[in-house]
């Protein structure tokens, strides 16, 4: 996040209906820019094949690990490729098809839905069905986000760190030689996933080790600082589960995250009170700030029509409420109560988005669950049926406004970029839906209830999300005592480490100590990683399995030793040679390749198995 003393990055003024006549493609058998053609190019890239890519891997992760990657940087990558004959107004097509291809990802990875219905033992509707009512969603969230882009990124001008690394790489990429510095290290790391994954499969011995290349590239991504607490939060959690089973609060053979995801759970919300509160003081002072500023004409590639975009929430709102009474026979008070909850967790989430590259999209889906829960809702299709909408808009609705940011930095047009993500929205509800039946096909694991089988053997497909919604969801209208205590416990932890933590790290002498010296860097890296570790890291390792904490935790390990060593053998770069920028480091396009590597090869392997079943 920049602090108020940095400078934000300038704001484009040249409209974007000023550049595309002015454009010559480098090669010929290129569309001409703004033209159909060029549009129907840039579609069908992105909604063939970028989408996809992004969605198995989202779908891909959130059966195994309980979270996503989003598919921005790699679209962008991948999208940079196919414009890169337009020069530097290539990063407006790039930046359109990362657009879509993100919104296929976000609803991909709500194929999680439905493998909770399958968990609850809850009848699954016709495949149009379900379909119909996410798409219908999908298009209200994307609404609600857009309704709130003006103030989250044009008034208060949040960062959206992974929408900055995304406009930085659009950027970068018009460079040839940097392009082909990115896309072998992505190659690579893409290579070595579907070779881990493959001896995975093949050779027991390494089978045995429970590891997963998505797992630790995703470690890679975010570093130790976030691995390590998550890694400790699963190691102690081992070490209290027979404790925990001697005083009842487990069964003989449960593992320690039947009840961890609940002591998680409110250590994120807990940490949630502080940072929210300090978010609204942050949003006052802002727009007090924006207020007194004399107002510029607004370019031409920022204008919305707003009635119309309200018109827009509005309808789609409606829809989701005659598809969920009418086709899928939900009552229609709870329905629009999540349409309600979602005007206001949109607008939350997006925030802490905007400052910590955080979108807490399962806690606004228990959070619902459990304010239904106090209005007397104890039926859990309707429970899941109305929190769901809360949680695809939110997850929709803040990548909007992420990939807005991207696009105020680079000046692209906002409508067109809106309407690129409607058509992403269309595929990612097909494919939502389709991806969780292929799955799940392919492998029966996935349709057990860990909660009730705990000693199943689920190899990679820990599922930590689906095992949050499932548990929330039993929970309705009944909380035992242990529940409540464990909550309690949650909320003091992560209440309690988020106010120290913010007084600490933000102490004049602290930040001189950790900033002057390798001493004082080390003791800092033991402060967040050790001492006062972030609550919403730490709760990780209470929501997944703890082989999958420890080969987390490696990933990041291994991305700070990295960087470690490779600061002292740093040299200046010679005149004219291609520098990556800091969005696009190794490690972290080494760790993207290899999610999408182990991503693609259990893709393909579900499918054979799929036909394998059919046939």
């Amino acid at each position: 996040m920049a602090h108020p003393a940095e400078p934000l990055p300038p704001e484009p003024s040249a409209p974007l209906s000023s550049v595309p006549e002015a454009v010559t493609p480098r090669f010929r058998f290129l569309p001409a820019v703004g033209t159909w053609k060029y549009h129907l190019l840039l579609a069908s890239v992105a909604i063939f094949f970028l989408g996809p890519l992004g969605g198995v891997a989202a779908s891909y992760m959130n059966f195994s690990l309980g979270f996503f990657v989003a598919s921005q940087v790699l679209s962008g990558i991948l999208g940079s490729v196919v414009t890169y004959g337009y020069g530097a107004e290539g990063k407006h097509g790039a930046n359109y098809m990362q657009t879509m291809a993100a919104s296929v990802a976000s609803l991909c990875a709500m194929s999680v839905l439905i493998q909770s219905m399958v968990w609850l033992g809850m009848p699954q509707p016709p495949a149009w069905q379900l379909m119909l009512f996410v798409g219908c969603v999908g298009m209200f969230g994307v609404g609600v986000g857009m309704l709130y882009t003006p103030l989250l990124v044009d008034r208060l001008q949040l960062d959206y760190p992974s929408g900055y690394a995304v406009a930085n790489i659009l950027r970068a990429l018009t460079d040839k030689r940097l392009l082909k510095a990115s896309i072998a290290k992505l190659g690579g790391g893409t290579g070595l996933g579907i070779l881990a994954a493959w001896l995975t499969e093949k050779v027991a011995a390494v089978a045995a080790l429970s590891v997963s290349s998505s797992t630790v590239g995703a470690g890679m991504v975010v570093g130790s600082r976030i691995t390590v607490p998550a890694m400790l939060m699963g190691i102690t959690g081992y070490a209290i589960t027979p404790y925990l089973r001697s005083i009842g609060w487990l069964g003989p053979s449960d593992p320690y995250r039947k009840i961890g995801f609940l002591i998680s759970l409110a250590m994120i919300c807990g940490a949630a009170l502080v940072d929210l509160a300090l978010l609204a003081v942050q949003a006052v002072d802002r727009i007090r700030g924006r207020a007194q500023a004399p107002a510029d004409t607004e370019p031409a590639w920022k204008k919305v029509n707003v009635p119309r975009l309200i018109a827009w929430v509005v309808g789609w709102g409606a829809a989701v409420v005659v598809v969920a009474t009418q086709v899928l026979h939900q009552p229609a008070g709870f329905i629009i109560f999540g349409l309600a909850l979602s005007l206001l967790f949109v607008l939350i989430n997006g925030i802490a988005y905007g400052i910590s590259d955080n979108n807490p999209i399962s806690s606004a889906f228990v959070m619902s669950v459990l304010l239904m829960s106090l209005l007397g809702l104890k039926d859990p299709l309707v429970g899941l049926m109305a929190s769901s909408i809360l949680l695809i808009s939110t997850s929709v609705g803040c990548d909007m406004q992420q990939d807005r940011s991207t696009g105020w930095r680079l000046g692209t047009n906002r409508v067109v970029q809106f309407r690129y993500q409607v058509l992403g929205i269309f595929m990612g509800a097909v494919l939502c839906v389709v991806l969780a039946r292929v799955f799940m096909g392919a492998y029966p694991v996935l349709s057990v209830n860990q909660l009730d089988h705990p000693d199943v053997k689920v190899g990679q497909w820990g599922s930590a999300m689906t095992y949050k919604f499932v548990g929330a969801i039993r929970d309705l209208g009944t909380l035992s005592a242990h529940k409540v205590t464990a909550l309690l416990v949650g909320l003091s932890i992560g209440f309690t480490l988020e106010v120290i933590r913010k007084v600490v790290r933000r102490h004049p002498a602290w930040l001189r100590y950790v900033q002057g010296s390798r001493t004082g860097f080390g003791v800092g890296w033991a402060m967040d990683s050790l001492v006062l570790a972030s609550p919403y890291a730490t709760a990780f390792g209470g929501f997944i399995a703890l082989p999958a904490t420890i080969w987390f935790g490696a990933g990041g390990i291994l991305t700070s030793l990295f960087n470690t060593v490779s600061k002292r053998f740093r040299r200046e770069p010679a005149p004219g040679e291609a520098v990556l920028p800091e969005d696009m480091s190794t490690m972290s396009l080494v760790g993207g390749g290899l999610i999408a590597g182990e991503s693609l090869f259990y893709l393909f392997v579900g499918l054979a198995g799929l036909l394998a079943l059919l046939g």
